[in-house]
């Protein structure tokens, strides 16, 4: 499938696209409200709500807008590369469970978007000073390469060789 043809394809079958895609994606984040769907050998996720999903896009202009200053983003920039995009979203919402939710195993996108607005009546009064430093201090995983670990032989030979 070629790419127009899987956008046509994606559009058709996921009319409500979460906000927050790639941090599920990736897995550092859940959501009990994401669907998600395979299309072409690829995964998408889907927001069961509409209005969690309006509150999830604030919060994410929030993350962006507030993250510009430690990403040096430019006001110009309208499309980031995936992983700056990671970055927003992964590092904003351990940011934000970090100064909302601390006992919080993991970020749970709909429980941290509730639990802020209950806390402080509004996404735009979150404290973005504390929350940021989250997305200063967010490192996507390294990459597994056979080369990095020793085997089971371990690193000198096998155990016991003399």
């Amino acid at each position: 499938m070629d790419e127009q043809s899987y956008r046509a394809a994606r559009g058709e079958i996921n009319r409500l696209p979460c906000v927050f895609e790639k941090a599920l994606l990736s897995r550092c984040a859940a959501c009990e409200l994401a669907a998600r769907h395979a299309i072409a050998e690829r995964e998408t996720i889907a927001c069961a709500s509409p209005l969690a999903r309006a509150n999830c896009g604030a919060l994410y202009g929030l993350l962006r807008r507030n993250s510009a200053f430690t990403l040096k983003l430019k006001e110009t920039q309208r499309i980031l590369p995936h992983a700056m995009t990671l970055r927003i979203q992964c590092g904003g919402l351990e940011g934000l469970r970090a100064a909302i939710d601390a006992d919080a195993a993991a970020p749970d996108v709909l429980r941290l978007v509730r639990r802020a607005i209950e806390q402080f009546g509004s996404l735009e009064a979150l404290p973005f000073s504390r929350i940021v430093q989250g997305v200063a201090a967010w490192k996507p995983r390294r990459r597994y390469h056979a080369h990095d670990t020793p085997g089971p032989s371990g690193p000198s030979g096998p155990q016991g060789a003399t």
